[in-house]
C-alpha cells in the first residue's frame, strides 16, 4: 500500500498533488518572509471539491489553508503539514445581469473587469493591484481608490456561497444565514471558504481624468484631501509619501470620471486646491487604463527584479483626529532604505460611514487615513528583510498606542492576544461564530488568530 493509499483521499474532480512545483509554490507567497510546507494541494475544479477537501482534513485533524493568488505577506494563507486548496482554477464568471455579477472565488478582479466593462459596468472598488482574488479580499475587506465613496469591496457583495469548517456547503447575504454572511466577509478566512461571490455592479464610465498633484509637505495634502472627500468632486482619491532620489515627494492622486459623456472641467475639479501646480500631471485616460494603472509599477519592478525580492509591508488605519501627526512622527523616523527606490507610504482619508463590514476594525471616528508601508528592497537580503518586519512591529506598537488598528494584510507576526486586542468588543462574537462553523478549528491556522501559526 503506498503513502496516498494509506492516506485515504477522496475522489476530486480536480488534482490532488502531494509534491513538485506545486508544494514548492504552496510553501511560499507574495512576501516571501514566511515558509510552511503543506502535505499536499488541492486544485477544486468545483465548490464540492473543497468540501471533499475541507471533510477529508477535518476528519485526519489537519489544517486547511485556502489560497487565491498566493498574494499574502506572512504566511496567512500557508499550512505546516496539512492541505492547501489552490483556488486558482475556480475563476468563473458567471450570470452577468444589469447591475450583478456572479463570480467564482478564485477569479481575480482583472478578470471579473474584462467580462464586465464591455458591457459597460465596473465593480464600485477596485483594488489597486487587479491580479489579486476574489475569494482573498473579500476575506479580509478590499479598499480601493473609491472607497471613500462606495466603502470596502465587502461592503458591495449581495451573496456568498460559502463551505465551512465542518464540510457545509451554504449560502448566505443579509437576508439568509446573516450570521455567516457577516462572519465571512473580513473574517480572515476563520469560519469558511468562499467559492462563489454574487457582487454588485455599476455603470463604468468610458473616459475619466487622472490628477496627480504634488505638495511641499504633509499638512498641504491632508488640508486638500479632507476637501475632495468632503465636497465629492472625485469618484477616486488617493494620498502617497514618495522616499525618492529629490527628497520626499508628497503626492494627492484623484480621478474624476466622466459624467453623461463630459470630463468636468480642470478649473472646477482643481478649485479652493493649494496644491503645487507646477509639479503636477493631468492624464485623461479609457476607464480601462485607470484600472490597471498599478501594472506600470509592477513593470518596473519586475524588470529590476525587486517584485521577487521579500515585501516586509505594514497596514494600518489611523484615526483621522491625530493621523497627521502620527504619520508625521513615523515619517520622520524613515529613511529612503527603509522604502526602497520604488517604495511609498499611502495616506489617505475614508469616511467611516460609508464602511459597512462588522468584521472589519476601524478607528470609532468619522474619518479615517489609512497608513500603508509598501516597502519595495532593493535586494532579497534576508537580514534586511528581517530588520523591516522587526520594524513593522515596533511602529504597529506605536499606531495601536495611538488609536489604530492593522488592516490584515501586513508582514510580521500577529499573535493570538493581538487579535483578541484587535477585534476588541466583537471578539466574543468571533469566537462564538467560530464555535459555530468551524468547531474543529480547521481553516487557515497562517493567521494565528486561535493559536499561533507555525514558526517561520
Amino acid at each position: 500500500m503506498t503513502s496516498v493509499e494509506r492516506l485515504s483521499p477522496p475522489l476530486f474532480d480536480g488534482d490532488l498533488v502531494f509534491g513538485g512545483p506545486a508544494l514548492e509554490a504552496a510553501a511560499d507567497d507574495f512576501g516571501h518572509l514566511v515558509r510552511r510546507e503543506p502535505l499536499a494541494v488541492v486544485r477544486p475544479r468545483t465548490a464540492a471539491d473543497v468540501v471533499r477537501a475541507t471533510r477529508w482534513a477535518a476528519e485526519r485533524g489537519w489544517k486547511i489553508a485556502p489560497c487565491g493568488e498566493g498574494h499574502s505577506l506572512y504566511g496567512r494563507a500557508q499550512v505546516d503539514g496539512g492541505i492547501v486548496v489552490d483556488m486558482s482554477g475556480l475563476n468563473g464568471v458567471h450570470d452577468l445581469g444589469e447591475d450583478q455579477v456572479a463570480v467564482d472565488a478564485g477569479a481575480t478582479w482583472r478578470s471579473v473587469l474584462a467580462e464586465t466593462l464591455p458591457r459597460g459596468l465596473t465593480p464600485p472598488v477596485l483594488t489597486n493591484f487587479l491580479d489579486l482574488s476574489v475569494g482573498g479580499t473579500l476575506s479580509v475587506g478590499g479598499l480601493g481608490g473609491t472607497t471613500h465613496r462606495y466603502g470596502l469591496q465587502t461592503d458591495q457583495v449581495l451573496e456568498l456561497e460559502v463551505v465551512t469548517g465542518d464540510g457545509r456547503l451554504l449560502t448566505c447575504s443579509a437576508h439568509e444565514r446573516t450570521d455567516l454572511f457577516d462572519a465571512v466577509r473580513a473574517g480572515l478566512g476563520q469560519f469558511g471558504t468562499i467559492t462563489r461571490a454574487r457582487l454588485a455592479l455599476m455603470p463604468a464610465p468610458e473616459r475619466v481624468r487622472r490628477y496627480t498633484l504634488a505638495y511641499p509637505d504633509l499638512a498641504g495634502l491632508v488640508r486638500d484631501q479632507r476637501l475632495v472627500v468632503e465636497d465629492g468632486r472625485a469618484e477616486h482619491l488617493q494620498g502617497a509619501i514618495i522616499a525618492g532620489g529629490a527628497g520626499r515627494q508628497y503626492q494627492l492622486e484623484m480621478v474624476v470620471f466622466a459624467r453623461d459623456g463630459e470630463l468636468p472641467p480642470d478649473a472646477e475639479v482643481l478649485a479652493g486646491l493649494t496644491d503645487d501646480r507646477a509639479g503636477g500631471r493631468v492624464e485623461e485616460q479609457s476607464y480601462w487604463e485607470y484600472a490597471l494603472s498599478f501594472d506600470a509599477l509592477e513593470s518596473a519592478l519586475r524588470s529590476t527584479g525587486q517584485w521577487s525580492n521579500p515585501h516586509p509591508w505594514l497596514l494600518t488605519v489611523l484615526p483621522g483626529s491625530t493621523a497627521e501627526r502620527i504619520a508625521g512622527d513615523i515619517l520622520g523616523t524613515l529613511t529612503a532604505d527603509d522604502l526602497g527606490e520604488y517604495g511609498r507610504v499611502t495616506f489617505y482619508p475614508i469616511p467611516t460611514g460609508r464602511i459597512t463590514t462588522p468584521l472589519l476594525r476601524l478607528p470609532a471616528e468619522e474619518t479615517v487615513f489609512p497608513f500603508n508601508l509598501v516597502r519595495f528592497p532593493v535586494d532579497g537580503d534576508p537580514a534586511q528583510a528581517e530588520r523591516m518586519v522587526t520594524q513593522n512591529r515596533v511602529l504597529y506598537d506605536r499606531v495601536r498606542a495611538a488609536g489604530g488598528v492593522l488592516y490584515p494584510v501586513s508582514g510580521f507576526p500577529f499573535t493570538p492576544d493581538d487579535w483578541r486586542d484587535h477585534f476588541g468588543e466583537r471578539w466574543p462574537a468571533f469566537r462564538s461564530a467560530k464555535e459555530r462553523f468551524d468547531p474543529g478549528r480547521v481553516l487557515t491556522p497562517g493567521q494565528g488568530v486561535f493559536a499561533a501559526a507555525a514558526s517561520p
